[in-house]
């Protein structure tokens, strides 16, 4: 079986995860797979539905809450659901139990902010990421969260200089 960090990564440039090897992801999720990880192999391929569905039902069941809530906090940003991820985000906050499960969530956050062209506070979330990560004796987690803050706020800086968003294609 592949190693399945080589199926999916994290684009730097929009903090989304996307599929490497989409055909890897789908034999994966034919074969066996634990269940969370269903779930996000179901939201790499776009079938938001099948994952949102698999996710929710798996949801009471799994001792591994914290990552599901964030994954389908994930499925919910794509559909442009802010509300939704960010109320999943809550949830998963309320699951941490040190500062460095903080830290990821909130580098969830700020993935989420960066994703609505909240520039500024995925920013704020990515610091709040990067201390929390200093703090937990992280210091490579809190440099990946520091980047990410210097993009967001290039971005924001970006957005702001030509008076429309950064990301405007038309």
């Amino acid at each position: 079986m592949e190693d399945t960090a080589s199926l999916w990564r994290t684009d730097p440039a929009t903090f989304r995860d996307v599929a490497i090897k989409r055909q890897s992801v789908e034999a994966a999720l034919a074969g066996e797979c634990p269940p969370v990880e269903r779930v996000r192999y179901l939201a790499l391929l776009g079938r938001d539905t099948e994952a949102l569905d698999e996710g929710f039902k798996l949801l009471p069941h799994t001792p591994d809450r914290r990552e599901l809530l964030l994954i389908l906090a994930q499925v919910n940003q794509r559909q442009y659901r802010w509300h939704d991820a960010a109320v999943l985000h809550e949830k998963a906050l309320r699951t941490v139990q040190s500062p460095e499960e903080e830290a990821y969530v909130r580098h969830h956050i700020g993935r989420r902010l960066f994703d609505e062209a909240r520039f500024r506070a995925a920013a704020d979330e990515f610091q709040w990421a990067a201390d929390l990560y200093r703090v937990a004796g992280q210091p490579e987690l809190a440099e990946d969260n520091r980047q990410a803050m210097r993009h967001a706020l290039q971005v924001h800086g970006a957005e702001r200089a030509v008076g429309r968003s950064a990301f405007d294609l038309s």
